[in-house]
């Protein structure tokens, strides 16, 4: 199995749960010899036998997978372009990483990682009135005029475009096909210093521990998944003999809690921690601010699914109390951040 993306968050998941099932596993990132983002991989059982190894692959050059998915019957296309508002350089690096799995001769599926924003990102938040069920079926009003990169639309716009490169070319060739998962809002525990900040989960309870943390766009609550289910959904996609091309499936435990509530809840389950939760910064303009009870109600009123993806992966997702806890011992243990504690409190005490 090929997995691009490997020394990221979910792709460093993904890489240790393939080899704990037994899978031989080429890791891609984007440079061997740094060390910062690799370490966490060579320590990983596999990669001294050799059943793990690293590749070198830089998005930008096509045909850098070409050697790397040789032989490989699968592979998790989990890598982050550079520029998600430049939606040809998109088109571009689907194309060529396309290419790569057709030479390949091989390879048989693709597990596309695009994004819950693919599925519900809008520009007109009374869109969520209209149809206020989340599941694969729904996409964003495409049709909305402003549903632009410069209104903050490009991420959820590239994303579909990745989506439909992938099905369309898979569909092209017969040989292969490409099913896309959708992963929330990934929450738990990172396995290297350098992915605190390699995702905005992890890094708003970083913040929330170092004593400052923000409102987020629009009051939008957290809607989470573990990120250890999230690779599982990943390999499960990867497995599955129930699952068909072009076919997506959102990858979330349905749980949602408001920011400031995440940050109240580390004192509550960590409570050795004598954490001083901060109070939420919230940098809108007095006219968003207004409109706060308004937001946080049509959020509340809309219904997240996840039975598409239960039925075709044997899961049960973790709380998200398990996840914030074990997200945030991983961030003192493996990245040592240091929390802001409570006047007068000792550790130990």
């Amino acid at each position: 199995m090929a997995v691009t993306g490997s020394a990221g968050f979910i792709g460093g998941w993904v890489v240790r749960r393939l080899l704990h099932k037994g899978y031989r596993v080429r890791a891609c990132v984007r440079d061997v010899n740094d060390a910062t983002k690799t370490t966490f991989l060579k320590e990983m059982p596999g990669y001294a036998s050799g059943r793990l190894t690293l590749h070198a692959a830089d998005l930008d050059s096509d045909g850098c997978f070409d050697v790397i998915f040789d032989g490989c019957q699968g592979v998790c296309h989990l890598s982050h372009v550079s520029d998600y508002d430049d939606h040809e350089y998109v088109q571009r690096v689907c194309d060529h990483i396309i290419a790569s799995v057709n030479r390949s001769g091989t390879v048989n599926r693709v597990i596309v990682t695009s994004s819950i924003a693919a599925v519900i990102s809008e520009v007109d938040l009374q869109e969520f009135v209209r149809r206020p069920v989340f599941y694969e079926d729904r996409y964003p009003d495409e049709q909305n005029p402003k549903r632009t990169p410069a209104k903050g639309q490009g991420y959820s716009m590239g994303k579909v475009i990745a989506e439909r490169a992938f099905s369309d070319a898979a569909e092209i060739n017969g040989d292969w096909d490409a099913i896309t998962c959708c992963p929330a809002d990934n929450v738990g525990p990172i396995q290297s210093a350098h992915q605190k900040n390699m995702g905005p989960w992890q890094h708003n309870i970083e913040m929330m521990l170092s004593g400052k943390y923000f409102q987020t766009d629009a009051y939008r609550p957290w809607m989470t998944v573990d990120v250890r289910d999230d690779a599982e959904c990943h390999i499960g996609l990867l497995e599955s003999v129930d699952v068909h091309n072009g076919e997506r499936y959102i990858a979330w435990s349905t749980e949602t809690r408001n920011v400031e509530d995440i940050c109240a809840s580390i004192d509550r389950l960590l409570p050795e921690l004598g954490h001083d939760a901060p109070e939420v910064t919230d940098p809108f303009p007095e006219r968003i601010q207004a409109r706060e009870k308004e937001m946080r109600a049509i959020w509340a009123g809309c219904e997240l699914r996840n039975d598409r993806i239960r039925a075709v992966v044997p899961i049960e997702f973790r709380s998200l109390d398990q996840s914030i806890r074990d997200c945030v011992e991983s961030l003192l243990s493996v990245a040592e951040v240091t929390p802001v504690r409570r006047s007068g409190f000792e550790p130990g005490t």
